[in-house]
């Protein structure tokens, strides 16, 4: 069976949704649109650490895939 496959832009994008739901989560927050608990707090937390790995690693994938592209 073969693993599933997501390519390098996909990761990228995927990574900026997730940070910018860990940037729109807390400006709710303090404008007291939604309610501040710790479950959404934590949820918040781990999109924004998950964004950032998530989209630096689809970043590394692309400059892989074009420098092999090039040869090098």
């Amino acid at each position: 069976m073969r693993g599933l496959r997501v390519s390098s832009l996909n990761l990228m994008i995927g990574g900026g949704l997730l940070l910018v739901i860990g940037a729109v989560l807390p400006f709710l927050m303090v404008t007291q649109i939604i309610e501040s608990t710790l479950a959404l707090n934590f949820v918040s937390a781990i999109a924004s650490l998950l964004g950032m790995v998530i989209g630096l690693y689809g970043l590394f994938e692309y400059y892989r895939a074009s420098k092999k592209g090039r040869g090098g």
